[in-house]
């Protein structure tokens, strides 16, 4: 029972310090952030944060694995709520883009996060957005809908127009002046890869 409860206690703690850090990199930045500050702000010392996350870096981690998970629920509501699987692949694109105008995601997951993590695209949670981009586009492959292309080089390339679009807003002096230059170019990049010239129902 107690080694129960000691397991609850560290869980516990590993949330309240995840929601600490994801305010305070969200409001003030990876590299502002003290963890002194938010490691007492949640009544814990360095030392759990240490031992939960290794360090600041892997705190960031934490917060990023959290917020995309929590994109890719949303993103998968968007597709599956569209008309036709060709419509929720451009739906599920062009949303992931216009998530670079929220405050979070724009501080945490395009900018401060690529800045010290590195390439977003070698993130973990991107080999299960590229798993469902493919066999999206083999589906529509085997419908007729899209040509017979490469599906992981389509995967990749899809997915990687979507990052950069969302990178090149989130960087953006005029974030909304640009959002919409990046969903326009996405789609028209994507409708490429049809058989015919128009987007089906």
């Amino acid at each position: 029972m107690a080694k129960g409860k000691r397991a609850a206690a560290m869980a516990e703690n590993r949330a309240r310090l995840i929601r600490a850090a994801r305010a305070a990199f969200a409001t003030q930045g990876y590299a502002d952030a003290s963890m002194d500050e938010l490691t007492a702000a949640v009544g814990l010392t360095r030392g759990a944060l240490y031992h939960n996350f290794e360090d600041k870096k892997g705190l960031l981690w934490a917060v990023v694995e959290q917020i995309d998970g929590e994109m890719a629920e949303r993103l998968r509501i968007v597709r599956e709520q569209a008309p036709s699987p060709w419509l929720g692949l451009l739906a599920e694109g062009s949303a992931y883009i216009e998530m670079a105008l929220e405050p979070e995601i724009q501080r945490i997951m395009l900018l401060d996060g690529p800045a010290v993590l590195g390439d977003p695209s070698k993130w973990p949670g991107e080999n299960a957005c590229l798993d469902i981009t493919m066999r999206t586009i083999r589906a529509l492959i085997e419908q007729g809908i899209v040509k017979p292309v490469d599906v992981e080089a389509a995967g990749r390339l899809l997915n990687g127009a979507a990052l950069s679009a969302a990178l090149w807003v989130a960087a953006a002096d005029d974030p909304k002046n640009v959002l919409s230059k990046a969903v326009d170019a996405f789609r028209t990049l994507a409708s490429g890869l049809l058989r015919e010239a128009r987007e089906p129902a």
